[in-house]
């Protein structure tokens, strides 16, 4: 098994390329739907009977459920234990700590199926939805699915309070993660079991906010997330306290954000792992990569001239030109190889982060002369040029080195075949479908 080095010394595992799961699957159950519960004794019975004939009917796989009890203090483990002597498909764990997320950790990494999903035990959301919720992760067409209740098609009933929080904190998401998926905490939630192999450990929440957690993480990796609108109506006696929650899931925005932004989070372990996507695909006279790294530094470089030219006309209130250039050209230099190190090329983490710094300085050095040479032009030619010309002098002459700078960062900062994440073979099939009995 090919293994290389991750941030912070932890090892990179690639993963198998997706693949459907083959039809005759038989010897394990194809999905695993976990209902954590915490003093359900009323709703679990009539929730895992009404789950259970809606799988028999509906669910051409097999499927087993699983009830989490989260240190329930109720009959909740007696009704839990009579449910799993009653059937085959059901099972019981029981778990000693409080923690939605906890719970769902505990099982998932315990389960031998190739799909986990879990559900709310109220059964808020329509089971119509189950089906496309897990028939992409089923199909190998995505990794993670979840339900969305913010999705236009989506049909809704639930009070203004909690459509407001739940929009509000969707918002956040959106802001300070810069999260794409509409709707985190939906409870209709499935993720593909290796995907979850290696995802899970990264996430540290095990409350409520595991879910909002393991979805920015898997985003920020660049697995797909497949949403599924649903029908949803709340559930008037929910014992989710919402002050309390909410003031737990902005602790978590903010310890996530923060990870992030300082590379903390070994994220390469998840990026592109499996080998499939087709933008990595060789193409006869395109160079890999080429086009999306074109785009991302053409938004990294616009975004870094304007902060230059703010950073000049701010220090040229209080020096000359040539120093005001030379001050507003060092410190977008660390901000542009920063953000190209991240988004244009892909490097995450913070191994060789002071070295590829200190080549950017030497592509700012080169980008220093072209400008500092542009502006003794500037002043040999016209003697007192106004702030304009300078700046359209200035603006001129960094589209020209723009071109070298991308060429520089490509071939000598970080070359292709240094930092490209680790790609298993297109050989690979899916561990499970070799056989079913060694799939964990």
């Amino acid at each position: 098994m090919q293994t290389d080095s991750a941030s912070g010394g932890a090892c990179s595992v690639p993963l198998p390329a997706r693949a459907h799961l083959p039809a005759g699957w038989r010897d394990v159950p194809v999905l695993d739907i976990v209902i954590p519960v915490y003093n359900e004794e009323k709703d679990l019975g009539p929730c895992v009977q009404r789950l259970h004939d809606h799988l028999v009917r509906t669910f051409p796989y097999p499927f087993r459920i699983t009830i989490a009890d989260n240190a329930s203090t109720d009959r909740t483990p007696e009704v839990a234990a009579r449910l799993a002597a009653s059937s085959e498909e059901v099972r019981y764990t029981r778990l000693e700590q409080k923690g939605r997320g906890r719970a769902l950790r505990t099982v998932w990494s315990a389960s031998d199926a190739p799909v986990l999903a879990y559900m709310d035990v109220d059964l808020s959301t329509d089971l119509n939805a189950l089906l496309p919720l897990v028939a992409p992760l089923i199909s190998g067409h995505s990794d993670l699915a979840i339900g969305s209740r913010l999705a236009r098609s989506s049909r809704v009933v639930r009070g203004p309070k909690r459509e407001f929080i739940s929009r509000s904190y969707n918002l956040i998401l959106r802001g300070s993660l810069q999260a794409r998926f509409s709707d985190a905490q939906c409870g209709f939630k499935a993720i593909r079991g290796d995907v979850a192999g290696v995802l899970l450990p990264l996430v540290e929440d095990t409350g409520w906010f595991f879910d909002t957690e393991m979805l920015v993480l898997a985003e920020r990796a660049g697995l797909r997330i497949h949403e599924v609108p649903v029908d949803w109506v709340d559930d008037p006696d929910s014992t989710v306290h919402l002050v309390k929650t909410a003031t737990d899931d902005l602790k978590g925005v903010w310890r996530v954000g923060k990870a992030l932004a300082v590379g903390a989070l070994p994220l390469d372990r998840l990026t592109r792992p499996f080998g499939d996507d087709p933008r990595d695909r060789q193409l006869p006279g395109v160079p890999r990569g080429l086009a999306r790294q074109l785009v991302g530094f053409c938004v990294v470089g616009a975004l870094s001239t304007l902060f230059y030219l703010l950073l000049y006309s701010g220090f040229r209130t209080f020096s000359g030109s040539q120093v005001a250039n030379a001050l507003a050209l060092l410190v977008s230099a660390v901000a542009n190889t920063a953000a190209n190190r991240r988004l244009t090329f892909g490097v995450r983490g913070r191994d060789r982060a002071m070295r590829h710094q200190a080549q950017g300085l030497v592509v700012f050095a080169i980008g220093l002369a072209l400008t500092s040479g542009s502006l003794a032009a500037l002043g040999a030619a016209s003697g007192n040029a106004s702030h304009g010309t300078e700046l359209a002098v200035l603006i001129a002459a960094n589209l020209a080195a723009t071109v070298l700078r991308f060429l520089l960062l490509r071939a000598w900062v970080f070359p292709e075949g240094r930092y490209a994440a680790a790609a298993p073979e297109a050989s690979y099939e899916l561990t499970y479908a070799h056989d079913p009995r060694d799939a964990r």
